[in-house]
């Protein structure tokens, strides 16, 4: 059936055309298929980002798209690097991504350590830590929202009883010392798994014959685990690290969806910043030469760190 519908296909195919394609290489006929989706992912990301380093030297306005765009230069940068307010999201940004990475690779680590154990069972607890990470952010948004209700909320009723504070008094949300680290419980139970899978990749491509060659010279677990274990690990937790930090810096989502910035501006990150700037005040201008910043720092620690990975890797 397939090799009379491709026959149909040669012979309708004009006999200039077929000569040209048969006049192409392997190399150019797959050039050929990919070129459109090349040029869509380029219209799709390499024009905004053009765009927006044009607009981040004017002080255009999205809601006031008739008025005369004016060239402000580095105007925009020198207002940004001397904001306080600015400074302060990143100071706040910076606290949850030392946290949240913390957290969820420490964690993430130990129970890739003890799924590689291959206890009984362990298929059935690994599918049911990866449920998080299946989860729609929107949904574990205002799951978690649920939970830190004071007055029903689960979350207040366990820690009342656990300390004896009461429920009314465990306002995760809006007091300003513990909202913060409740948007960092809730990053680190979504996105754990996420470390696991990647340390448990990890853990998984240690030869056994090296562990074999040890117990041979008599290490012990403890040994193991510091010379074996963790070394030939390390660029894997290290790749984990890299993937959830350039996430993290860019966190949105969950902080919108439980305290929006709030109490105050306590857990007001560069993300919530940017967008108060762009679509609240409307300093197109403004904010994209923020963006610009925030890309550029980004890109270059994720550069620094990469060739601290690939000289780790090289060990």
């Amino acid at each position: 059936m397939l090799n009379r519908t491709a026959d149909n296909v040669a012979r309708a195919t004009p006999e200039p055309l077929a000569r040209k394609i048969r006049g192409i290489s392997d190399k150019g006929l797959a050039w050929l298929f990919i070129s459109p989706t090349i040029l869509l992912l380029l219209a799709i990301n390499i024009f905004p980002l053009f765009w927006a380093i044009y607009l981040s030297f004017t002080n255009y306005r999205a809601n006031r798209p008739n008025e005369a765009v004016k060239n402000l230069g580095l105007a925009n940068y020198r207002r940004i690097l001397g904001d306080q307010d600015i400074w302060i999201a990143m100071q706040t940004t910076a606290h949850f991504v030392f946290w949240t990475i913390l957290l969820q690779t420490v964690i993430g680590f130990t129970l890739a350590w003890l799924i590689d154990r291959k206890f009984r069972g362990h298929a059935f607890w690994t599918t049911i830590i990866l449920v998080p990470m299946m989860l729609s952010p929107a949904v574990v948004g205002n799951f978690w929202r649920f939970l830190y209700e004071p007055q029903i909320g689960l979350f207040a009723y366990a820690v009342s009883f656990l300390t004896g504070i009461p429920p009314t008094n465990v306002q995760m949300l809006s007091n300003v010392e513990l909202a913060p680290w409740a948007i960092i419980i809730v990053d680190t139970w979504m996105w754990t798994p996420y470390v696991m899978l990647i340390c448990l990749a990890g853990l998984r491509s240690i030869p056994e014959y090296i562990y074999e060659a040890a117990e041979v010279d008599r290490a012990s677990n403890w040994r193991q685990f510091w010379s074996i274990t963790l070394p030939m690990a390390l660029p894997f937790i290290m790749l984990a690290v890299l993937f959830r930090g350039i996430e993290n810096f860019k966190m949105f989502d969950m902080v919108n969806l439980l305290t929006g910035g709030g109490p105050g501006s306590t857990t007001e990150v560069a993300s919530i910043t940017l967008k108060r700037q762009a679509f609240e005040s409307w300093r197109t201008g403004y904010s994209s030469a923020f963006a610009i910043i925030l890309f550029v720092a980004v890109f270059g620690l994720a550069n620094i760190y990469v060739k601290a990975l690939n000289k780790v890797k090289q060990r």
